[in-house]
């Protein structure tokens, strides 16, 4: 996919959304590319990267923990204290490739357990809120070049995400289609309309005469919501792959706030993150050798299950990264424990790796930003020092 930077002014405003994904890309003067993925809503890491070597695990949540691995539906082993969920089998794919790696008992610098907060401070990358995202001035430390005189971010669709606002210069872009009106969107007009003796008949049968019933655009917009986020994320590989393409891309994805029936609600999201990422690694093409992605969420879920089998807002939890430059194969982080006395206040799984040293890591030895530039990335930061053997040294 050849995006011009004719067609990229001619697009709408920020970033594709669809769904509850959006992507959003940057250029950089670099053969490097850097995919960051924020899963909105608190992922609990304990669930998708399950410590079912810690004999502290089943007294808290034995009854939402999946079968141990190699049972059917069982877990997939990532070297015989962590596994897997089962719904994320192209990451075990890729794991055992040693192309992606874990960081475990991970958080942000703040202590929050508001989504609204803490994705604020995600994305600003510090511990207060800022009118820019730590990705921006990531595009915006890059050195310039004769062919790149100013720092430029492309973004792709309806609204710009909190990561990529900042003194970078955002042009846009939007797909072939975009602006088509969702199933569901026809449906609320007729039910709005419905008892209108004028408007709703003709409306009715206008959406009759066009194919259009509520089965039709129920399924349709299962189809669209289920497949929205390897779709995307296709399109990010796509674009990032081309020899002149953007090469930052972030991308989001809802749905993993799982206060109630967690291992049901908890199955869909993770293989639509999955099947995203296996679709990412397989649009870059040659590009994924030169590729970091790093999948984050704001924060945590409790420990204990709680009474409608499920999890509320907690602290730490897990981070991913891949890519073909990734030294994966490896969960990575200090495991603090399960035990008695080693939860945070008592409820949550204790922060043992600062967020911020998994980012920095990737973007001194991936992209190669020195100190005083990650400095300006991520304020306050300077007492945090990079997580090294994240990325494969050339």
């Amino acid at each position: 996919m050849h995006i011009s930077r004719r067609a990229a002014l001619l697009g709408l405003t920020a970033s594709v959304g669809i769904g509850r994904t959006t992507l959003a890309l940057a250029t950089a003067p670099t053969d490097k590319r850097l995919v960051v993925v924020i899963l909105r809503g608190a992922l609990d890491g304990m669930a998708a990267v399950v410590p079912y070597g810690d004999p502290g695990l089943v007294a808290l949540r034995g009854e939402i923990v999946p079968p141990a691995p190699n049972q059917p539906d069982g877990l997939l082993d990532m070297g015989g204290f962590f596994g897997l969920h089962p719904a994320l089998a192209g990451l075990h794919d890729i794991y055992k490739a040693n192309e992606a790696l874990a960081v475990h008992a991970v958080a942000g610098s703040y202590r929050v357990r508001s989504h609204f907060e803490a994705q604020d401070y995600l994305e600003s990358g510090a511990d207060h809120r800022m009118t820019s995202g730590w990705l921006n001035r990531v595009v915006a430390a890059m050195p310039l070049t004769r062919t790149r005189p100013e720092p430029e971010a492309l973004a792709v669709g309806v609204s710009i995400p909190l990561l990529l606002r900042g003194p970078a210069q955002v042009t846009n872009w939007a797909p072939h289609g975009f602006s088509r009106p969702a199933p569901e969107l026809y449906a609320t007009i007729a039910a709005l309309n419905q008892g209108d003796p004028v408007t709703g008949p003709a409306i009715a049968e206008g959406m009759r005469a066009r194919g259009f019933s509520a089965t039709v655009m129920d399924s349709e917009a299962e189809v669209k919501e289920k497949n929205a986020f390897p779709t995307l994320a296709q399109s990010a590989g796509e674009m990032l792959r081309a020899p002149d393409g953007p090469r930052i891309a972030a991308l989001e994805i809802g749905g993993w706030d799982t206060h109630a029936a967690q291992t049901n609600r908890l199955t869909g999201p993770l293989k639509q993150l999955d099947a995203g990422l296996v679709a990412l690694k397989t649009a870059l093409g040659p590009a994924w050798t030169q590729t970091v992605v790093l999948v984050m969420t704001e924060f945590g879920r409790t420990a204990r299950v709680n009474g409608t089998k499920g999890t509320d807002h907690g602290t730490a939890t897990v981070a991913f990264v891949l890519g073909g430059a990734v030294a994966g194969g490896q969960v990575k982080g200090t495991w603090p424990g399960l035990g008695a006395g080693q939860l945070f206040e008592d409820r949550d799984l204790a922060p043992t790796t600062d967020l911020r040293a998994v980012a920095r890591g990737i973007l001194g030895s991936h992209l190669g930003l020195n100190a005083t530039a990650l400095a300006s990335v991520f304020p306050g930061s300077g007492s945090v020092g990079a997580m090294h053997g994240l990325v494969v040294q050339a």
